[in-house]
């Protein structure tokens, strides 16, 4: 995740709000002195459950969710909270007043590979990194759902009077259709304040639009020449690739020192080349990262097709998504090469493009892009220069493209939220950095479904968040320069990150349910 800073006055105008009060600081400190072993204890019980979708069972009939539900009816009812459940959403409350403050998170997670995990994802690993609560969905999202659920208890255990009702919604299908929660949002009354809880700190006020082109492949060729074979790579569309393989056939002297030669030239990934009889495998491990920072991983699949730079391929299928990827992403993470689609806004970055996932079925050879848009650039102009490019790609290379699939998301930038100071104000105030700002990220959250909500928290600007990830955490904020490693394949949390997360939602709910 790219994080952009913004000098306040940009956006919003003046507004000064008081610094965080003695009595606010007690109220954090009781939170965590009070509730940090319930919320870790919380976070195991809520990693336990796989709460992945499936395409062939809805969300409300898969048994992992019922259970989380259960899970979270039990603990809503155990801390004295009122417990709504829509189906896919639910709604946990404390108060009963008109207006409202909506704290937005999701209770799914991506799938997780347990072949690259000590123990299993689904398991809260204490033991094999010492310091690390390691699980899938410690990060993003289960463990500010524990965390809420807790800093919530500390404002009903003080009798502290608010003037706007607080409702945690946790959202079960954030990761895959926004569908269901975009239709509940027709029926459900906008808050006074929503923030999500799903992104990063300081104050997030500006998210790129998550976009896809996804073209399938489905030449053929008689084989008689070099050609590939059993391209593979990906996990899902969201995560920078760790791992992608081919199969080269017919390859003569010439063409394996040039493959060697590439291979020798690339850097930041392992490659093995393995002779098969009269084949050869090729295997590239990378590095998997969120597919909204690509530049914090290394693409396995880009880094492959690099492999087959300066050959000539047979036009299979596989020779043709190897040469799409050559032509119009190689190595660039701006889509520098895609025709005239690059471009960049000056809060919020550059778009990023990567190839993300290959999939094979029998309509042909399926390659995912995702894109990840600022503002700056309309929707019909984008997908105008997408299809040139594509066009002129199909032209060059005397290929027909049978099914594109396009989407091109909505990026989001407030330049108005009026509690976006106020959150600012408490992360300065916890964390003493006196300089931070709001930022910008190229991830999407349910924000957008809502009129003013910001992201807070849960993952600390200049480190590898890991939602997503086979290795999901969270440094605390002494541990700088780290990685956003979310959609990775290494997710965790830190009792330390979790604690501080504490004393800024029980100070963000004190300061918003006032407001």
């Amino acid at each position: 995740m790219k994080f952009a800073l913004l000098p306040c006055a940009a956006l919003f105008a003046s507004h000064v709000f008081a610094s965080v009060s003695p009595a606010t600081d007690k109220l954090a400190d009781y939170a965590v002195t009070h509730y940090q072993n319930a919320q870790i204890h919380t976070l195991g019980n809520m990693v336990s459950f796989p709460t992945v979708n499936k395409k062939d069972i809805d969300t409300p009939q898969n048994p992992d969710f019922i259970g989380f539900k259960s899970l979270l009816k039990m603990k809503a009812s155990e801390l004295g909270f009122d417990y709504q459940d829509f189906g896919h959403t639910v709604l946990i409350g404390m108060g009963e007043q008109q207006e409202k403050v909506t704290i937005v998170t999701h209770g799914d997670v991506q799938p997780a590979d347990p072949t690259k995990w000590q123990q299993s994802p689904f398991l809260l690993d204490k033991t094999s990194e010492p310091g690390k609560l390691i699980g899938r969905g410690t990060e993003d999202d289960k463990g500010a759902i524990a965390t809420a659920l807790y800093a919530m208890k500390t404002l009903k255990d003080n009798n502290v009077k608010l003037n706007n009702r607080i409702e945690l919604m946790v959202y079960l299908a954030e990761e895959s259709d926004w569908e269901p929660l975009k239709r509940f949002m027709k029926s459900y009354h906008q808050p006074k304040y929503a923030v999500t809880i799903d992104a990063s700190y300081p104050v997030v006020v500006a998210e790129k639009g998550w976009s896809l082109i996804a073209p399938t492949f489905t030449g053929s060729s008689p084989k008689t020449g070099v050609y590939v074979s059993e391209l593979n790579g990906g996990a899902f569309v969201s995560q920078i690739p760790e791992d992608a393989s081919i199969v080269l056939h017919n390859a003569d002297e010439t063409t394996l020192t040039k493959v060697k030669q590439n291979i020798d030239s690339l850097k930041d990934v392992h490659v093995t080349l393995t002779p098969q009889g009269d084949t050869f495998l090729i295997n590239v491990k990378g590095e998997s990262a969120h597919s909204s920072e690509p530049e914090a991983g290394h693409n396995a699949i880009a880094h492959l097709a690099e492999i087959f730079k300066g050959i000539d391929l047979e036009n299979n299928s596989d020779g043709q998504a190897i040469e799409f990827i050559n032509q119009l992403i190689g190595l660039d993470l701006y889509g520098a090469q895609f025709g005239e689609i690059a471009y960049r806004h000056d809060f919020m970055g550059p778009m990023t493009v990567a190839p993300t996932l290959l999939k094979r079925s029998e309509n042909g050879l399926k390659l995912s892009v995702n894109l990840r848009r600022p503002v700056g650039k309309t929707e019909a102009l984008l997908k105008s220069q997408i299809d040139t490019a594509l066009n002129n790609w199909q032209a060059n290379n005397n290929v027909t493209l049978n099914n594109v699939e396009i989407h091109i998301g909505t990026p989001m930038l407030l330049d108005d939220a009026p509690h976006a100071e106020a959150l600012l104000d408490i992360f300065k105030h916890f964390t003493g950095d006196n300089d931070a700002s709001f930022v910008s990220i190229g991830g999407g959250t349910n924000a957008k479904l809502f009129d003013n909500a910001v992201s807070f928290g849960p993952s600390m600007p200049g480190k590898k968040y890991t939602g997503h990830s086979e290795h999901e955490y969270l440094f605390g904020p002494s541990m700088p320069g780290k990685k956003y490693t979310g959609h990775s394949e290494h997710e965790y949390l830190t009792p330390e990150q979790m604690a501080l997360n504490l004393k800024m939602y029980t100070a963000m709910m004190v300061k918003l349910g006032n407001m």
